[in-house]
């Protein structure tokens, strides 16, 4: 607790990235896709939205077709903070969601059993109002290889963010339109924000290009069935 609370004290805090959070972008077949989630689908780390997940994912996705897209993110959401954000915005449908949460969970001890039923809520929220065809869940990241927090600490947030893990696979496992996006990206200087927490520019361009591929292969088989 004494690490906990020295680690809120001390660490930088880093301001969510300026630019757009909506647009079209790209030419080809239409697709929509919406961002939601944490500080790390907000894009903190970096010092644009271009440079963020956001516009790693749409900038990869508008090299073969027209991207409508928008993100709706906030520092320190929690899942049960996400989906009320999401149940009072504005509803539009939408073909792909990409959801990241879980860090703010780990950090105020959520029980998994809450998180399953925040999350659950969510993915029905989200196939109902915004008619969502695929959600696409990316893991909590490996707490215990965070560089800015201490051990051990840093090796207990670990343990909780893997739990709430195997609680998203098994969701997503359980929902024919949902998937898990199980991507390990690198935790050495090059990859994190200078505040040894957030992912950095190469790592937002290696998340938002993974995912993009996943998106693309779908579509392209779509399209082979049609």
């Amino acid at each position: 607790m004494a690490q906990a609370f020295y680690v809120k004290r001390t660490t930088l805090r880093l301001p969510e990235p300026k630019g757009s959070r909506n647009g079209v972008s790209g030419t080809g077949p239409k697709t929509s896709i919406l961002i939601v989630g944490d500080s790390a689908a907000a894009g903190v780390g970096v010092e644009t939205q271009e440079q963020a997940l956001t516009g790693n994912l749409v900038d990869a996705i508008a090299g073969t077709h027209e991207v409508s897209w928008q993100m709706i993110a906030k520092t320190g959401d929690t899942s049960q903070k996400l989906f009320t954000r999401l149940d009072k915005a504005t509803k539009f449908p939408v073909e792909y969601v990409l959801v990241s949460i879980g860090v703010n969970d780990v950090t105020s001890l959520i029980k998994p059993e809450e998180f399953v039923i925040n999350l659950t809520k969510t993915i029905e929220l989200l196939k109902k109002e915004y008619h969502a065809r695929h959600i696409l869940i990316t893991k909590v990241p490996p707490m215990h290889l965070f560089p800015a927090l201490p051990q051990p600490l840093r090796w207990w947030l670990g343990v909780r963010a893997k739990n709430l893990n195997d609680v998203l696979r098994s969701l997503s496992l359980s929902d024919d339109q949902c998937d898990f996006i199980d991507l390990a990206l690198p935790f050495d200087k090059g990859y994190m924000a200078k505040d040894g927490f957030h992912p950095g520019a190469a790592a937002y361009e290696l998340w938002g290009q993974h995912v993009a591929k996943f998106i693309q292969a779908e579509l392209a088989e779509n399209r082979a069935e049609i």
